[in-house]
């Protein structure tokens, strides 16, 4: 995976951001999702880097990125960091503009990215996620039976964590393994990757202080920018898996024309993890929206 890529590391106030490169092109930065690493883009990034720069990193408590220690508030984990990190590995590798694709926590990430730092981001795809703020909100018993994690890693401290770092390999399992399409949809190599990044010594705490940072710090960011009237400027088009729980909860589409001013998007037949699950729909996505 990956053969045709450079891989460098960003240093960003002291913390370590692993990043990858590859192709020529308009500038392409990918963010992925939980519990996952970069790799989650093996299917598309060869293709992607035919007409992009693509750059990949592993988000600050992920993969082969560093592991910021909790801090008060949670405010190491927010987003509003990680959108900061994402822009410092932009610029490190030479670009002040650039487009985004992102999933799932990458997907929040970029969401902040684009509402802080607007002028960077060119246009934006994002998959599976409702706005984080309305998912809140709009929690149903199905929901929180659905995406249980949300409310699991929440949980004070050192609970969740003791018990994740008990067994990653089975909390990696059992997060991804019980959604729409189990764990055949994922290539042996990649699911190896995601478990030995889970397994890594910090790994717990850090996947436990981004989702409480999500559903506290996050929320009083999102709020603000509602009350103030923020909305995204850019292009922005969202997919979701029609087999997904986002999909089964919420009215995705509605719910980011409240956020976005300019916002298209359709749920493409597969569950969650669309950049595994239906690459080839994904790159004809992504083709057609983004500029090369």
């Amino acid at each position: 995976m990956f053969d045709n890529f450079s891989t460098e590391t960003v240093l960003r106030e002291g913390l370590e951001l692993r990043t990858w490169r590859g192709g020529q092109g308009p500038a392409l930065l990918l963010l992925h999702g939980h519990p996952q690493t970069h790799v989650m883009w093996h299917r598309v990034a060869d293709a992607l880097a035919n007409r992009f720069t693509v750059v990949l990193m592993d988000l600050r408590g992920y993969g082969d990125s560093g592991r910021p220690g909790a801090a008060p508030g949670h405010v190491a984990h927010s987003k509003r960091e990680m959108a900061r990190d994402a822009l410092a590995v932009m610029q490190h590798h030479g670009f002040d503009r650039f487009q985004v694709l992102a999933h799932d926590r990458g997907a929040r990430v970029a969401h902040r990215l684009a509402l802080d730092h607007a002028e960077a981001v060119e246009r934006m795809m994002l998959l599976d996620i409702a706005p984080t703020l309305a998912m809140y909100q709009g929690t149903t018993e199905a929901f929180a039976r659905a995406y249980w994690h949300w409310f699991f890693l929440i949980q004070p401290s050192p609970l969740p964590e003791t018990l994740i770092a008990a067994d990653p390999v089975g909390y990696v399992r059992g997060v991804m393994g019980k959604r729409h399409a189990g764990l055949a949809a994922f290539d042996p190599a990649a699911m190896a990757e995601y478990e030995r990044c889970a397994a890594l010594p910090g790994t717990a705490e850090s996947i436990c202080e981004d989702y409480r940072a999500s559903a506290t710090l996050d929320l009083e960011h999102d709020r603000q920018d509602a009350a103030q009237g923020h909305r995204l400027g850019m292009p922005l088009r969202v997919l979701w898996g029609e087999h997904g729980a986002v999909a089964a909860s919420f009215a995705v589409l509605d719910l980011w024309r409240e956020r976005a001013l300019q916002v298209s998007g359709l749920a493409l037949p597969c569950g969650h993890y669309i950049a595994e699950e239906a690459p080839t729909l994904l790159l004809q996505e992504a083709f057609d929206f983004f500029r090369s």
